[in-house]
């Protein structure tokens, strides 16, 4: 059988069959054993995902043929539900070992049997009363008076039950509200509470990068973020900047912490200024990556900067700990020019001087002005004479 081949990079080879390619699923996860023949055989573990990030694993005990991208019928609690098999094979347990999830105590139900027509449109009936029933429970929380956010609303596949997904800052007591949805919705009620970032991975979007959010792409677990991670990267800490759609730290932020950790290790201590003959130099900034120091000869603002390598740093340490100053760091000299350019007038512009320029106002001027001109003369006039007269 001949396969068509997405990405095919010498030893390193990813088919179809290795990768879901429906966009509504997320999360996908790439078999790189779909090559290799009569593996998917050998287990009977199978790894299904429902609405967004949910995913649950199920035994195929009734040995159906199940592929990636298969819509299946799966036992729940109550009833059935309908999801879409996203792994087969040896990688389910690894993905289990991964999760960390005990099979001990982690129930492992069935998979019943692939699904029907009857089966997708009685699911498309049950999601497509998602969003109304979760504007209606917003409702209803609002209305008891409770301090949390209903986020997200999931109809199992045959209709019978729908977990809330809430969040909330603390511990909230939902059992009157629990009563209240299911004399609203009439159906099984099951309260979750998920964070910020699990809200932002359900919903999905688009983040600043022009990307769609890693929480809701390929993100399974989330670590957390802190403000030593801006600051190793020498990053701004602009609140506005730095957080994402979850009002929380950019998970991204944690993506070059390990390669900045092992530069910042070659650069000098902040603390230590570097004596030459000619000046003292304290530490201004640095750029790791680049491998480049630049000191100042004025430790509370930019003077002289001069950049240098953390090697020439540690050179010039080490021979002042010895008594020894060298002539000068020798390093490149960060000079500010300003580049003063005359104004042109180009595609149609004024000049910037117009603004300088007195106008000349028609209806203040002409007769009225020389009336008012004529009669300060005459002002002048009579108070000359008046002083020429008591002085005879």
């Amino acid at each position: 059988m001949k396969e068509d081949f997405i990405i095919e990079n010498g030893s390193c080879r990813i088919t179809k069959k290795a990768v879901n390619h429906n966009p509504r699923h997320m999360l996908p996860v790439v078999d790189w054993l779909s090559d290799v023949p009569h593996t998917g055989d050998e287990e009977d573990l199978v790894e299904v995902q429902f609405k967004n990030t949910r995913k649950a694993y199920y035994h195929n005990s009734n040995k159906l043929p199940l592929e990636k991208g298969v819509s299946v019928v799966v036992e729940a609690n109550p009833g059935t539900d309908l999801g879409e098999v996203t792994l087969i094979g040896k990688l389910v347990p690894l993905q289990m070992k991964k999760n960390r999830i005990n099979t001990e105590r982690y129930e492992i139900r069935h998979v019943l049997r692939l699904a029907t027509k009857e089966d997708l449109t009685r699911a498309e009936e049950a999601h497509a009363k998602e969003q109304e029933t979760m504007i209606k429970s917003r409702q209803l929380a609002k209305s008891l008076g409770l301090e949390m956010k209903i986020g997200d609303v999931e109809y199992q596949g045959d209709g019978s039950k729908a977990i809330f997904y809430y969040i909330a800052d603390g511990r909230v007591d939902f059992r009157q509200l629990i009563k209240v949805y299911a004399e609203t919705f009439r159906i099984r009620i099951e309260m979750k509470q998920i964070g910020a970032r699990q809200e932002a991975g359900r919903i999905g979007g688009t983040g600043p990068c022009g990307r769609e959010l890693c929480c809701s792409t390929w993100m399974t677990q989330f670590s957390s973020v802190g403000t030593n991670a801006a600051r190793i990267q020498n990053i701004s800490l602009n609140p506005q900047k730095l957080a994402g759609q979850c009002a929380k730290l950019k998970c991204c932020l944690n993506y070059e912490v390990p390669v900045y950790e092992e530069a910042v290790k070659k650069l000098p201590s902040r603390n230590i200024p570097l004596e030459t003959k000619d000046a003292t130099y304290y530490f201004f900034s640095s750029d790791p990556l680049k491998g480049e120091v630049t000191y100042s000869t004025d430790s509370h603002r930019p003077a002289n900067l001069e950049t240098i390598t953390p090697a020439k740093a540690h050179e010039i340490i080490e021979m002042n700990r010895r008594g020894e100053k060298p002539l000068n760091l020798g390093g490149k000299q960060s000079a500010v020019v300003i580049m003063e350019t005359d104004y042109q007038n180009v595609v149609g512009q004024d000049d910037l001087t117009r603004f300088d320029k007195k106008k000349n106002n028609k209806n203040n001027g002409g007769h009225r002005g020389g009336r008012n001109n004529d009669h300060r003369n005459n002002n002048r006039r009579n108070h000359e004479k008046g002083n020429s007269s008591r002085a005879d």
